[in-house]
């Protein structure tokens, strides 16, 4: 059993693929040691274990929406793609989305992923309730407002198996998404903030490769729109573009600035669609806000030593949050992403020098992608991590739920 990018082969001696809350008690209460996997769109071993491997494909979808509180729950396998349709007959929407529909919802908030938005914050954030299969095989409902619920949103999965999660919504809403090409640099630099903040949404793709950012993409809040010729130096594309320059870019949303619904806009990819064949690597680094423009750059001035590598580099935005092991706790945060060839050897030696030119800036990794960073500085990064680890050894006690990847990185 691999991930999706082929670059994991998990190491499970055993594979459970329970159908009932039940049959995962029983499973849980069985194992000595034991990991969740979910789409299998990480790109380390987070989700790894040399014991039991649960997969929750199987799992019923049961996916219900409380008109009262404007929320919707469903079990923990759930994609983002698969509560779509019960959100658009609900006439709801979430406020952001991750750059493909096709993850799991309780994977995206256990590890601290996103979207863009100087004013959205992660997908975690969205999570208003979580309910847990604990180490002891019994039930653990949190809520927002409750005492451990900061810390067990960003899970990691710590703390147990996530059977049912809760987001909030919000009335359903259009965007219109456009396309711009050849930002330049010297341009993004001097008018980071006011580029970032142009739309509701707002990505800039760069193969750090020349003195111009390749792609600026804009999802503006509009039921009508009128995209302009030019953004910020920056040329309306002509035709649908892909963020990677060789691929297809009809596999996007809608671009052109034709208005649509948000599940249709909010992703760079179609639930319809598979974004890519997964022959990829990537990673991500979280910087705080206020050092986004030395960050970037630092990086434009040694892009020829790490461009070889890669496909294309996207970098976002999101407000602070008080998740404790979110990438954007306590800051307003910019992510650096790369997605690199498939080379994992050239890929380490590429973060390597991402790492240490990024360092002054204390970079947060995402937890689910490739990095480098010795342990002592990821755990130098996160204010709140020994009340985490509390919590993790009330829910966990005996490690049930840690593998070599958490061990060595956190506990």
């Amino acid at each position: 059993m691999r991930n999706w990018a082929g670059n994991i082969t998990f190491n499970a001696a055993k594979i459970g693929r329970p159908t009932r809350v039940e049959e995962i008690q029983d499973i849980v209460r069985r194992a000595d040691k034991l990991r969740v996997v979910g789409s299998g769109h990480s790109f380390n071993t987070i989700a790894d274990t040399d014991g039991t491997l649960i997969t929750l494909a199987d799992m019923p979808r049961a996916i219900r929406v409380d008109p009262t509180t404007k929320t919707i729950t469903t079990s923990g396998g759930t994609t983002y793609a698969q509560i779509l349709p019960a959100l658009a007959e609900s006439g709801l929407g979430l406020a952001t989305g991750a750059s493909l529909p096709h993850i799991t919802i309780a994977g995206a908030a256990a590890t601290s992923t996103h979207g863009s938005g100087d004013a959205n914050q992660n997908l975690s954030a969205a999570v208003s309730a979580l309910t847990f299969v604990r180490a002891d095989g019994e039930i653990v409902k949190l809520q927002r407002g409750d005492a451990d619920f900061d810390g067990a949103v960003v899970n990691l999965g710590a703390l147990g198996v996530v059977v049912d999660i809760t987001l909030d919504t919000v009335p359903a809403y259009d965007i219109a998404q456009t396309v711009f090409t050849g930002l330049p640099v010297s341009t993004a630099l001097a008018e980071f903030d006011a580029i970032t903040s142009s739309a509701y949404s707002v990505s800039m793709f760069t193969r750090w490769n020349s003195t111009n950012v390749d792609q600026l993409w804009q999802k503006a809040l509009s039921a009508t729109y009128t995209p302009a010729q030019r953004a910020f130096g920056a040329s309306l594309a002509s035709q649908a573009l892909h963020p990677i320059a060789e691929f297809d870019g009809t596999t996007c949303t809608q671009q052109g600035g034709i208005a649509g619904s948000w599940g249709e806009r909010i992703f760079h990819f179609p639930a319809s669609a598979t974004p890519s064949a997964g022959n990829e690597l990537q990673s991500e680094f979280y910087v705080d806000r206020k050092n986004a423009v030395a960050a970037f750059a630092a990086l434009y001035a040694i892009q020829e030593q790490f461009n070889h590598t890669l496909y294309v580099s996207e970098i976002r935005t999101m407000a602070a949050d008080t998740l404790w092991m979110s990438g954007a706790y306590g800051r307003d945060t910019v992510g650096f992403h790369f997605t690199w060839k498939p080379d994992a050897a050239a890929v380490s030696t590429a973060v390597d020098i991402i790492e240490a030119t990024l360092a002054p800036f204390e970079p947060r990794p995402h937890w689910a992608k490739v990095f480098n960073m010795a342990p002592t500085v990821v755990q130098s990064r996160y204010p709140k991590l020994a009340e985490f680890k509390q919590l993790a050894n009330r829910f966990d006690p005996n490690g049930k739920f840690r593998n070599s990847y958490l061990t060595k990185l956190l506990f």
